[in-house]
């Protein structure tokens, strides 16, 4: 590792993640982004196509509007590129998470604009992007909306027609399955070998596999 990277991850600190894997993750933010400087043309940190190549192949999320939600949250300073404390941060919310904190990121995750609800329209998008329509369905919304009404009445503690975040974090709270109620924007944990391919310098040995494995499933 570089001087300079040395003391990147000396003045990093996370929670979730020790001094070994946080140097693996800044490899590989700089190997990601040493892809998009090949021609030798400098960019200010991970921009929002590599970030969602990365979630879709290797964490299997691959919805076009819950990918670019993703990347909002991991964006904190909306300049549309991801730093490489961004990145970290933003990584040990979506894999060692705790449950408050994947409740926070899930909710930004569905305000698609950012007002602090979760609107009709919005739940709308993506509960039609979750269901499968007939091919001998009159109203395919017809369904979508009679879902949309059963999810208020399990979420909307407050009846005012959308969501807040207290009514998600209330909700979930009382039923966990209830996070991701609007589509995957987390990683399967049934599928952790992706994990493996994505940052495989997290499994230079078997026992740095099993603790890995074993605090995801945390």
């Amino acid at each position: 590792m570089s001087t300079m990277n040395r003391k990147l991850m000396e003045s990093i600190t996370d929670k979730m993640f020790d001094r070994s894997e946080i140097e693996c993750l800044i490899r590989e933010f700089y190997a990601l982004l040493g892809e998009q400087t090949a021609h030798g043309k400098a960019v200010p940190g991970l921009d929002r196509g590599k970030f969602r190549s990365v979630l879709h192949h290797a964490f299997d999320i691959t919805d076009d509007i819950i990918m670019d939600g993703v990347f909002r949250t991991f964006d904190k300073d909306n300049d549309g590129y991801l730093s490489v404390r961004e990145w970290i941060a933003g990584l040990s919310v979506f894999l060692r998470g705790t449950l408050d904190e994947k409740i926070k990121y899930c909710f930004t995750v569905y305000d698609l604009n950012n007002d602090g609800y979760i609107s009709r329209d919005e739940m709308f998008h993506f509960l039609k992007n979750s269901l499968t329509s007939q091919p001998n369905e009159e109203d395919p919304d017809e369904g979508i909306m009679d879902l949309l009404e059963m999810t208020l009445k399990k979420m909307d503690h407050d009846h005012d027609g959308k969501l807040s975040l207290m009514d998600f974090i209330t909700a979930v709270k009382e039923e966990n399955l209830l996070l991701e109620a609007f589509g995957q924007c987390l990683p399967d944990l049934t599928k952790c070998f992706l994990i493996r391919a994505f940052i495989p310098s997290l499994f230079t040995s078997a026992t740095r596999k099993t603790v890995f494995f074993t605090s995801l499933r945390s």
